[in-house]
């Protein structure tokens, strides 16, 4: 207390002054119209400054779980595509519920793991059979194609992207139809090409190419890339499509897998198909 009272009496000029000043500079404020609305200005900017740092934190450790239910929301709007449905009710235009009914649905997951630059690269996601995946189902992207599902256990997959030997994913060049085999050369993993166009065929430049969905795999219209160029393969009636894709794979990092819901029924009806005897013994 002494100690105090000596502090009081060593400083009270000062104090004395400060309090004065403090006084005097709140009158001003309060009295006067343009040093206040100076002080009210500066105030708001400060914490307005404040607010944006505190977003800005706040942003960066939510974005993960906001991707997620970006993914959500985007599989949600995928499903109620007609294109990505079946009709039940031919010969119509009109959307209505008797007319097509679900036959995707979507399994969001995010790339942990991957490579672009071997010979055939595979990517591990987070998601397994405890999800719903299972082996040969197709995976994409916002952007475009990123392959098929090639083993799972019950927290992961391994994907065989477009970015390997044989992958063999129907595609077609739009607005011409024309169908094809999806290819890589093993070399730049921006590109690929396509297999089995007829060089008697016109062919644009950029011309957009997505998914056929013959296989069941994919739904029809994907998007796989589009045509950088043509080349022609000597001593054959082909083309040699180069495609740009349209997904960059070096960076890739959440995808969603497809479940065809009427899969198994296309694989027993194409079961069914007579073998080809004829083809057999030219092989």
């Amino acid at each position: 207390m002494r100690n105090l009272i000596a502090f009081l009496r060593r400083f009270q000029i000062f104090l004395v002054f400060a309090a004065l000043q403090v006084l005097s500079l709140l009158l001003y404020v309060q009295f006067l119209s343009f040093p206040r609305s100076q002080y009210l200005t500066t105030a708001s900017n400060v914490t307005a400054k404040i607010l944006t740092w505190e977003n800005d934190i706040t942003k960066h450790f939510n974005l993960s779980k906001n991707n997620y239910a970006l993914q959500r929301e985007n599989i949600r709007l995928r499903e109620r595509l007609p294109e990505f449905m079946y009709t039940l009710s031919a010969g119509k235009v009109r959307v209505e519920d008797t007319i097509f009914k679900q036959q995707y649905t979507y399994i969001p997951g995010m790339v942990i793991n991957s490579s672009v630059t071997r010979r055939n690269n595979y990517f591990t996601l987070n998601i397994g059979s405890k999800q719903g995946v299972k082996p040969n189902m197709g995976v994409f992207s916002d952007k475009g194609v990123v392959g098929i599902v090639h083993n799972t256990s019950e927290h992961y997959c391994v994907v065989k992207t477009v970015l390997t030997k044989d992958i063999n994913i129907d595609v077609i060049i739009e607005p011409i139809h024309l169908s094809g085999i999806l290819k890589w050369n093993g070399r730049d993993p921006r590109r690929g090409s396509i297999d089995g166009i007829s060089n008697d065929l016109l062919i644009k430049q950029w011309s957009r190419v997505v998914t056929r969905g013959g296989s069941g795999i994919f739904p029809r219209g994907i998007p796989v890339g589009k045509v950088e160029k043509i080349q022609t393969i000597e001593g054959e009636p082909l083309w040699n499509v180069v495609l740009r894709y349209a997904e960059d794979y070096r960076t890739l990092q959440r995808v969603y897998v497809v479940k065809n819901l009427l899969i198994e029924e296309q694989k027993e009806l194409e079961g069914l198909i007579p073998p080809d005897k004829e083809e057999d013994l030219l092989q």
